[in-house]
């Protein structure tokens, strides 16, 4: 058995492939799984061992390793796919991007491949038997270079490694300037300014002249333009041309003609030895250029990461025995007690142990104002303690952390790809090699029929097609725009945890809303108890609290919270048991208690009639009434209120202002929702849901072909994110459900609802904006550089102005993306 790595590229010769499941329990399990994957076409054989959990499948020719995933899945189980980063060196334009996909999907086991261009990284979603190497291997063989991202420095190495890179460039464009200029001002002047020709003439020499251009052209071509045909030649000789091709076949035209003309002018026609040494000179220099600002601009777009590493200090000052030693922020562990003093960063999360103190939290939740932490408390690493000091016990370290959690969301959104970046892949698929038939068209065109000399025109506008046509901007456009949208939410606690939530959120029509925790605080109290005749309403609270005690859902909290303040004393419960979304019951002193919604005691037998009234009164006041029943008997009504959130009004109001609908998903009853829903004023009610009902709930709103986001406290209502086509999770930053939400919000705060839509309308715009300059740079000026208004007007596109064209296209596109870290939505 050889694993995928070691598969043969020959298809005559029986291969087998390894794939993990999931699921599988018994030999009817195996049954199933080895007929499903039996039955893909190519498959020889399939082996499942249900010990180890694994298939081991022969092939007839070349693996299908993805028709035997959805075989897998289609029975019933789950494959087991791991994700792989690779950081990937040498890519320059849309081009690389699609020619580096290409060849890691063509790995077998790769199920998909997703690349980016402004994170120069890859994403590889592959089966558990693909060797890494054979990764490696196929962006080594497209021509790029892999370097396999590590745990420790995935987030900091290429932040440095573009500082060095920037660095390189800005040495490589001042060397190429200084010899490019010289020959610059020679060609040029001797063409535009009165009285250099004959200067040259008489001081150098047109030999000496020529010879001159020629040593510093090429010095500069082969010197600071080496990093081009480094990467442009294997491309050629491959035939997958990229961006470098294009700058090697147009500088090395314009240099290769020039060399003629100087020491072979014998060999070109009549009036056609004309050199034009200073255009491939300035084209090198011109993109160098490009490079560099983008170089520039690429590191300025991931500033939010860079800032969100800075938030954590390098030290703490951890507990050995009496005193608080120093040591590195890698050597804390789970359990150590550490201390912070006065404008200190706390360096890991954890539970505060004594002492108190104001921490701004401001990096977590987008929030300015401090909040107050005492004993019990949970702290965050990376935020910043304020005027007093407390120790804490560490509860998560390193990439534990949520600091850690959030660089790691941000960084995952920042290289996904947008539905809308499947038109650009689809396009630069094939416009390189269509910009060099456009080339050859240009050149052979300009050649029959062209003026004379034809061959002199015929060779400028060949290369200017070949310069301005670049697909740099292309590739840059949708990426750049990721990162610094995502990032700029990430600064005002709004986490896009998938990159396709950016495009699709600003799509919603309607935004349910959780209630609980999500529109109210979620501390519920007790506001209201109104025993039946024949019982005392302190004995029933007691009996009532009694039971609750053992629950952990808000409501029983409120209730044993009120026993307590009004001294009511609570006692031993037995044969305690929760039914969610009815209630509880046992028994309290050798007595039955049943405690919960009206549903609860009516499915008991029990009649609440007697309560009618009240129940409306308590309903239309925005209160959940409860009911109490003991030996059988109703004995009381309480009622309890969940105060709604200060923000919460504020909020829906700027949802409104965006032209959506509200509505909101909830256990309660439907004459306590709708008199909630009238003080809020929400559009849509889904009242009496059992916490398994908020999937249908949500499916049901997105009837007629609304476009539904959901937003819940990402614990309870995890199944109903995740149904929604945008999962929202609100909390804390501590206890977040972070794997089911698309997006999560930091802090509590409904505001940060409209603030994430307006920042994925801002981003989308942009992108577009970056999408329409890109291609229409292209469409548009492909056919100038080819010479089509010569006829109308005489106007011909220099090399040397299509190489500064093409260079700002990508500053510009870059540019605009950075301008998205000035968004501040309202």
């Amino acid at each position: 058995m050889t694993s995928l790595s070691q598969i043969e590229k020959t298809t005559s010769v029986p291969v087998s492939a390894d794939f993990d499941i999931e699921g599988m329990t018994c030999a009817s399990c195996v049954r199933s799984v080895e007929k499903a994957i039996a039955e893909v076409p190519g498959v020889a054989s399939a082996n499942v061992n249900l010990a180890t959990e694994r298939a081991t499948v022969q092939f007839r020719g070349a693996p299908d390793a993805e028709g035997v995933l959805r075989a897998i899945e289609k029975a019933g189980y789950e494959p087991k796919i791991a994700t792989q980063e690779l950081a990937i060196e040498g890519m320059t334009c849309a081009s690389c991007v699609s020619r580096v996909e290409k060849a890691l999907k063509a790995v077998p086991g790769v199920t998909d491949a997703a690349v980016n261009l402004a994170t120069e990284k890859a994403t590889v979603r592959l089966v558990s038997g693909v060797d890494v190497a054979a990764l490696e291997a196929a962006v080594r063989d497209a021509g790029y270079e892999v370097r396999k991202a590590k745990a420790s420095d995935a987030m900091a190495e290429p932040e440095d490694r573009r500082e060095l890179e920037s660095r390189k460039l800005k040495r490589l464009v001042i060397l190429s300037a200084l010899l490019t200029l010289p020959l610059f001002l020679v060609e040029m002047g001797s063409h535009f300014l009165p009285g250099v020709h004959e200067w040259i003439m008489e001081n150098i020499g047109m030999r000496h002249n020529l010879y001159m251009q020629f040593a510093l052209a090429t010095v500069v071509l082969f010197g600071p333009g080496m990093r081009f045909f480094r990467k442009g030649v294997p491309n050629l000789l491959r035939w997958t041309p990229d961006m470098n091709s294009l700058v090697v076949l147009g500088t090395t035209a314009a240099w290769g003609y020039s060399v003629v003309a100087t020491f072979a002018s014998g060999l070109l026609p009549a009036g056609t030895a004309n050199v034009y040494y200073e255009a491939a000179a300035v084209i090198v220099t011109l993109i160098l250029l490009g490079r560099y600002l983008e170089a520039r601009a690429k590191g300025r777009s991931s500033q939010a990461i860079k800032r969100l590493l800075g938030l954590q200090p390098k030290t703490a000052f951890v507990a050995h025995g009496e005193e608080f030693v120093e040591i590195q922020i890698s050597d804390v562990v789970v359990g150590d007690v550490i201390r912070i003093r006065p404008g200190e960063k706390i360096p890991v999360d954890g539970k505060v142990i004594e002492g108190s103190s104001y921490v701004d939290e401001s990096m977590v939740t987008g929030e300015p104002v401090p909040v107050q932490k005492a004993a019990g408390s949970e702290v965050v690493g990376g935020t910043i303690n304020k005027n007093g000091s407390f120790t804490f016990k560490a509860t998560k370290v390193g990439s534990e952390t949520l600091l850690a959690q959030i660089i790691k969301m941000v960084e995952a959104a920042q290289g996904s790809k947008l539905p809308i970046q499947a038109l650009v892949d689809k396009v630069t698929g094939w416009f390189v090699p269509a910009v060099i038939l456009a080339a050859v068209l240009t050149f052979a065109a300009w050649y029959i029929f062209g003026p004379s000399p034809a061959l002199t025109f015929a060779l400028v506008n060949a290369v200017a097609v070949l310069i301005i046509a670049c697909p740099c901007a292309m590739g840059l456009a949708t990426p750049t725009s990721i990162m610094v949208g995502t990032g700029r939410a990430a600064e005002l606690g709004i986490l896009f945890r998938k990159g396709e939530a950016l495009q699709s959120l600003r799509e919603a029509d309607v935004i349910a809303l959780d209630k609980t925790g999500t529109l109210t605080k979620g501390r519920p109290e007790l506001t209201d108890i109104v025993v039946a005749d024949g019982f005392e309403a302190d004995e029933v609270l007691s009996f009532i609290a009694s039971l609750e005690a053992h629950s952990e859902h808000p409501i029983a909290e409120a209730i044993v919270s009120a026993a307590k303040s009004k001294g009511v004393a609570l006692v031993p419960a037995a044969d305690f048991e929760a039914n969610p979304g009815f209630g509880v019951r046992g028994t309290v002193s050798g007595v039955a208690v049943l405690v919960g919604a009206d549903r609860a005691l009516r499915k008991h037998g029990i009649d609440v009639s007697n309560f009618t009234e009240e129940a409306e009164r308590l309903g239309d006041s925005g209160k959940s009434p409860l009911y109490a029943a003991i030996e059988g008997r109703i004995a009381a009504i309480i009622a309890v209120s969940d105060p709604i959130k200060d923000t919460t009004p504020q909020a829906l109001k700027a949802l409104h202002a965006l032209g959506l609908k509200v509505a909101m998903i909830t256990g309660d009853n439907r004459r306590t929702a709708d008199a909630i829903a009238r003080q809020l004023g929400i559009d849509e009610v889904v009242a009496e849901v059992l916490p398994d009902g908020k999937v249908d709930a949500v499916k049901r709103l997105r009837e007629g072909g609304r476009k539904v986001a959901f937003i819940g406290d990402g614990i309870n209502d995890a199944p109903a994110l995740t149904e929604a086509d945008v999962g929202i999770a609100v909390g804390t930053g501590t206890d977040i459900a972070i794997e089911s939400a698309d997006v999560v919000l930091m802090s509590g705060d409904l505001n940060g609802v409209p603030k994430a839509i307006a920042l994925s309308a801002a981003t989308i715009r942009n992108i577009k904006q970056n999408l329409f300059w890109a291609f229409a740079y292209n469409v548009s000026l492909i056919p100038v550089a080819a010479g089509v208004l010569y006829p109308l007007n005489g106007t011909l596109l220099s090399p040397i102005f299509a190489a500064a064209a093409m260079a700002m296209s990508s500053v510009f596109v870059l540019g605009n993306a950075l301008r998205l870290r000035s968004v501040n939505p309202a």
